[in-house]
């Protein structure tokens, strides 16, 4: 078992272990606990009930985050071509073909997003053990492979705050919601906004309840139980 230093045991005695807290309250605590001196990340955890083992269970998507995710977005495009050229306009800080395969197959990893083009994807296929398990493998399911003319459009969405979220092998989902210096109204806006996405992301075969639990946390701080209910209202979703 891990060991906590000193400061996250004080900030641990923010948690009442007993309580399933309110968003609003999860928030506010959260903030309070954060004590790194970077700018932590606000995430989301929640326990889905569904098999992460069957196909007709899997939870995937994207979501637009109303407030952003606080962070400065590096954004890589798979194209050629009149795409590279659309890809540079847009502002896409790297674009190309060949050559960047090339680079990642070398170790390179400088970007948070990646984007394709199709007529790129028997290359990019390659990647896949490199990308894939980084969650940056360009996939159709995710938004992220579309025709050079909804470069500038998906470019733009991935720069103002474009989430994905993915159920992991243990039928959890964690993503993050903003930085613990966002206002705590744009961190619930940013979670309701999540959690709305999810619930439409419902697959067909799911069964029962589909949130199981949830949690809050930022990145090095402990984490606070949710109400799942209190988390389905925030979100203006009905219980599930």
């Amino acid at each position: 078992m891990a060991k906590h230093g000193k400061k996250y045991k004080e900030a641990s005695k923010l948690v009442d272990q007993a309580k399933a807290y309110s968003p609003e309250e999860a928030i506010v605590l959260a903030k309070e606990a954060s004590y790194a001196k970077f700018d932590e990340t606000v995430e989301l955890h929640l326990k889905m009930g569904v098999n992460p083992r069957s196909a007709d269970q899997q939870v995937r998507g994207v979501i637009q985050l109303p407030n952003g995710l606080g962070k400065e977005i590096r954004i890589l495009a798979f194209t050629q071509g009149e795409g590279l050229k659309l890809a540079q306009e847009a502002g896409a800080d790297y674009a190309g073909g060949d050559e960047l395969i090339k680079q990642i197959e070398g170790g390179w990893l400088e970007f948070d997003v990646s984007i394709a083009t199709p007529d790129m994807m028997s290359k990019v296929a390659k990647l896949g053990r490199i990308l894939g398990r980084r969650g940056l493998m360009p996939n159709p399911k995710s938004g992220t492979v579309v025709p050079p003319q909804d470069l500038a459009r998906v470019v733009n969405e991935a720069r103002k705050g474009r989430a994905e979220f993915r159920l992991d092998r243990t039928a959890i989902i964690h993503l993050p919601i903003g930085k613990a210096s966002f206002d705590k109204d744009k961190l619930l806006e940013n979670l309701a906004a999540a959690v709305e996405a999810i619930v439409r992301a419902k697959p067909s075969g799911a069964k029962g309840q589909y949130i199981r639990s949830a949690s809050l946390s930022t990145s090095m701080g402990p984490g606070f139980k949710l109400d799942v209910s209190s988390v389905l209202a925030a979100a203006s979703v009905p219980g599930r």
